[in-house]
């Protein structure tokens, strides 16, 4: 009985492996278990004991480590001159696909040749540890972030410029996690800590999460909640949706309004230097869209601040219908939130707002719609609206 059953073990391994030895071979299940006189059910059995992986050949290698070597990229290179596939790479060489088809797109050249002595070499340069940090070998490129950090742009939009102002030079590629580990961490390298004050939060280190307070706001009378806006607003497809708040000074004396377009996300500041009433803002808001085109004014959200309390006479004014976020909601006027987050790199929380003139108002609102934006693929919102403005027939379609 003993004996019977190693026999039937026995040819139940040797058929497995003349079955993962034909899908090496490239043959499909069906065509393997028709080949081996056997229902495709029991192949699809056999794939599932291996998680639909084909084993490695048995056989260990002598020189079988975590890298490749010279040998292994001579032998890769040798059986893609013959025509071999990926996976017929790695079986011969006993390695996973994964790790030929790494070595493949890491090392093969613009024309699709590969170099096993040059691969080697390269492969060797970037194991080397440690490394010298981009901004620390290169002056040029830490000038030039240095520069875009000043005028207060985000390393996610200095990042975007740079691919799209430099499209064929490698040496002047970041990540924006670069610059951040080099502004907020201890040991960051390549860039001066003073640096730091020029990000949106002005924070020094690096925080992991923390707490705000967030007000209960006030009753308005007649809202319009944003669960019966227009469904083409949340699409961003169409222009001429606005998204609305102030941003408050020390005491709560002054105050600015901030709009922000949702497709073009081009902004607005107006400064409420004495007030910021109901009537203030009203005023402000129905002088800031009397300068836009009539398709550029559909529809303005906004949180349930009192002072919005008269949102029908601004409706009445402008033709505009007000819709309110939820309380407690700022997610829901995300593209506003962002954008009060920009204006307060400006007009820091517990300043004064009073201080500021129109001038240097207009100047701030300039240099923020001028900032290349990634969700525009690193457009300026100053020239999204102005082509929404030269085209206002595609924009009512």
């Amino acid at each position: 009985m003993v004996g019977e059953l190693t026999a039937g073990r026995q040819r139940l391994r040797l058929r497995n492996e003349r079955y993962w030895q034909l899908m090496r071979d490239g043959l499909s299940n069906a065509e393997a278990c028709r080949l081996l006189g056997m229902h495709r059910a029991s192949g699809t059995q056999i794939r599932q004991a291996t998680k639909y992986q084909i084993p490695r050949l048995p056989g260990p290698r002598e020189t079988l480590g975590r890298y490749l070597d010279a040998r292994e990229r001579l032998q890769i290179a040798d059986l893609l001159r013959l025509g071999h596939s990926m996976r017929q790479i790695a079986a011969e060489l006993g390695r996973q696909p994964s790790t030929i088809s790494r070595e493949l797109g890491r090392h093969r050249k613009a024309g699709g040749h590969y170099l096993p002595a040059t691969a080697d070499h390269d492969a060797r340069l970037q194991r080397a540890r440690p490394k010298m940090p981009k901004l620390v070998a290169s002056a040029k490129l830490r000038l030039l972030v240095q520069r875009k950090l000043n005028r207060c742009w985000s390393p996610d939009e200095i990042c975007g410029w740079m691919r799209k102002e430099f499209p064929d030079d490698q040496t002047m590629r970041l990540c924006p996690e670069t610059i951040y580990r080099a502004l907020l961490l201890r040991e960051g390298q390549g860039l001066h800590k003073r640096f730091s004050v020029k990000l949106r939060t002005g924070r020094r280190i690096r925080k992991s999460r923390w707490r705000r307070r967030i007000g209960r706001g006030s009753a308005i009378i007649n809202m319009t909640m944003i669960d019966q806006r227009p469904a083409e607003v949340e699409d961003r497809e169409q222009a001429g949706h606005w998204e609305g708040d102030l941003i408050v000074g020390l005491g709560s004396v002054s105050a600015m309004m901030t709009l922000r377009e949702r497709k073009t996300q081009y902004g607005i500041i107006v400064n409420l230097p004495l007030d910021h009433t109901a009537a203030s803002v009203n005023a402000a808001a129905i002088a800031a869209f009397a300068t836009l085109p009539p398709h550029l004014k559909r529809t303005l959200t906004w949180d349930q601040g009192v002072e919005m309390a008269w949102h029908e006479k601004l409706t009445l004014a402008t033709g505009v219908p007000v819709y309110f976020a939820e309380r407690s909601s700022p997610w829901q006027r995300g593209a506003n939130e962002n954008f009060n987050g920009l204006a307060r790199q400006y007009f820091p929380k517990g300043t004064n707002l009073a201080v500021h003139s129109s001038e240097h108002v207009a100047h701030v609102m300039r240099e923020l719609n001028e900032r290349p934006r990634k969700t525009l693929g690193y457009d300026t919102p100053a020239a999204r609206l102005q082509a929404e403005r030269d085209a206002p027939s595609a924009a009512v379609r």
